[in-house]
């Protein structure tokens, strides 16, 4: 049986990345959830994850630690992980590096938290430059490959890399531009997003490291968790 683990819905922005990808497309697995506050050390993680972080695979004896691999290993065993068409398969792998390795302002700035809207207390050049990348990013996407999703007509895995961020402008109430707004709502509508989403509101735990963050970077103008 596969099993992914992950850390809290409301604020672990790359176990969203795996699982958002699995539910909407049906594959198969056994989630097993494991609080940051109740094990955010590296050797607490390192348990069932060898790089000591989440999200992690567990399928039969194989381990899979890592967004990106994760999704490279279901790409070899699932159809519809990627775009079948070779130029929207390229760029949609492109943008989904560029995600995994950048936008740090944005990261550092608007760190997830799905269930509050934040209003930041500043937008730093480095955080607008990573939102104007963003909005030419995606309206490059879903014009080039004429939509719904970024790289055509189907939720793939690019859509899934990105699923943290359609959280965060919910949350910041990020400017966006384009046929990026009704891209946003289209993915907040998804069965896959709407799960997480609850999922996230029902939890009562609450990481100081992760409160701590959102409140250094803005004003928590609404909450909707569960208390």
């Amino acid at each position: 049986m596969t099993t992914l683990y992950i850390a809290n819905k409301n604020y672990s922005s790359w176990s969203l990345r795996p699982w958002a990808l699995m539910t909407q497309l049906g594959i198969p697995f056994d989630e097993h959830r494991v609080a940051f506050g109740e094990g955010s050390n590296w050797e607490a993680f390192r348990r069932f994850s060898p790089s000591g972080r989440v999200p992690c695979l567990h399928d039969g004896d194989t381990v899979v630690w890592d967004s990106l691999a994760i999704m490279e290993y279901l790409a070899e065993r699932h159809g519809n992980v990627w775009p079948s068409k070779p130029e929207a398969r390229t760029w949609a792998r492109c943008a989904a590096a560029e995600m995994h390795s950048g936008f740090s302002a944005l990261r550092n700035a608007c760190g997830m938290s799905c269930g509050t809207r934040v209003r930041l207390h500043t937008m730093s050049p480095a955080l607008l430059a990573d939102i104007a990348r963003i909005n030419e990013l995606w309206n490059e996407g879903l014009s080039r490959f004429e939509g719904p999703f970024l790289a055509g007509n189907a939720f793939t895995a690019v859509d899934a890399f990105y699923a943290p961020v359609v959280f965060r402008i919910q949350t910041y109430r990020l400017p966006m531009e384009g046929n990026v707004p009704a891209y946003v709502e289209r993915m907040l509508a998804l069965p896959a997003m709407r799960a997480w989403y609850a999922d996230a509101l029902a939890e009562t735990w609450r990481d100081v490291a992760h409160e701590d963050e959102v409140r250094d970077n803005g004003e928590i103008i609404e909450d909707f968790r569960a208390r």
